[in-house]
């Protein structure tokens, strides 16, 4: 789901920076120092899960975790999947430097989006968690989904057909990710349940 350099107009890519460095700002005023670790596992744990990319025609998918680590994570999710995106980046060449701000703006901003979603409908029970886990996972998938067509249309009418074929093929990718959420999410609540709400305030 990464967006390579020169794909996205001038202009596009360079208010995608300025949002996301905003953004990235106010998710870093967000940390507590007490939540670094859960942060950095969070964020490598994002990083590997979106580094295997399976090639689908002129684009790929790959699991995003955006949903995950928005529950986990609360406001901090921005600068966390921004940090990854980033390192992703110019380490192996996923996306590239002038799509940074648009990758994290597709990743960074549903994960905010569910940060407050699974806080909100998370209850006290296991069930509850294990459904806000799956919704929020397939929520978060679904929104960086669309975002990503949305981006790909500002680059013109050639990339139309790419947007219509990127948004088709994260059907499966949802699905998955509303799964493994569920999973995970269910699997904090009976062995570490302060780990699902650490960051309210």
């Amino acid at each position: 789901m990464h967006i390579s350099d020169g794909v996205l107009p001038t202009n596009v890519a360079v208010a995608s920076y300025i949002v996301t460095f905003g953004l990235a700002a106010w998710s870093t005023k967000k940390v507590k120092p007490e939540e670094l670790s859960k942060i950095a596992v969070v964020t490598s744990s994002f990083f590997v899960a979106s580094l295997f990319h399976v090639p689908l025609g002129p684009t790929s998918v790959h699991l995003l975790m955006g949903g995950l680590v928005g529950a986990l994570l609360g406001p901090a999710a921005f600068i966390s999947i921004t940090l990854g995106i980033f390192l992703q980046s110019i380490l192996f060449q996923f996306g590239g430097l002038t799509a940074v701000g648009a990758n994290s703006l597709m990743m960074g901003v549903p994960a905010l989006i569910c940060a407050g979603l699974f806080q909100l409908i998370r209850g006290r029970t296991l069930l509850s968690n294990t459904i806000a886990g799956a919704v929020v996972g397939v929520l978060g998938t679904t929104i960086s989904a669309i975002f990503l067509a949305l981006l790909l249309t500002t680059a013109g009418e050639d990339f139309v057909g790419v947007a219509k074929l990127a948004l088709t093929a994260h059907v499966p990718v949802i699905i998955i990710e509303g799964f493994v959420s569920a999973f995970v999410i269910s699997f904090l609540f009976r062995v570490r349940p302060e780990l699902l709400g650490g960051f309210r305030s």
